[in-house]
């Protein structure tokens, strides 16, 4: 009809389809999600990066200590999705690349704006939504939302 507007869709699953220990470093961020806390790791160069990887990026070398962060950040890049049976967020939502206060990098996560993509915007603050029940996965951190909701 005219006017109607359809959308492409493919399926799309988001998983590693391997299984591996964690290790120290993304056992102990693992963890901290589990107790709704955020951990970075510095590397010997003084960027701090989350999600904290093994080795920098930069360097190759592996990171001098795990730090705590406000789960906090600002959204850098989005998409919107529409909303498909296990997705992470009730609703329409968008995938984004989320910089957390204090780190290098950008963590690519889930961000619910209440089902409306007019209140999405390079900057916008956001705050991490934790899961009621955690498990010491990355789904502890449910999503991430604006401030103001």
């Amino acid at each position: 009809m005219p006017g109607d507007m359809e959308s492409l869709c493919a399926p799309y699953e988001i998983e590693f389809p391997f299984e591996r220990t964690v290790g120290p470093i993304v056992g102990t961020f693992l963890a901290g999600l589990r107790e709704r806390r955020l951990i970075g790791a510095r590397t010997d160069r003084g960027a701090v990066l989350c999600p904290p990887a093994e080795f920098d990026p930069v360097t190759g070398r592996a990171p001098t200590e795990l730090v705590e962060l406000e789960p906090v950040g600002t959204v850098e890049s989005w998409t919107w999705v529409p909303h498909r049976p296990g997705d992470p967020v009730e609703g329409d939502f968008a995938w984004a690349l989320i910089a957390v206060d204090g780190t290098e990098g950008t963590f690519f996560h889930a961000l619910d704006a209440g089902g409306d993509p007019a209140r999405i915007h390079r900057g916008l603050r956001v705050r991490a939504r934790w899961a009621a029940e955690r498990r010491g996965e990355l789904g502890d951190l449910v999503c991430w939302e604006p401030e103001e909701m």
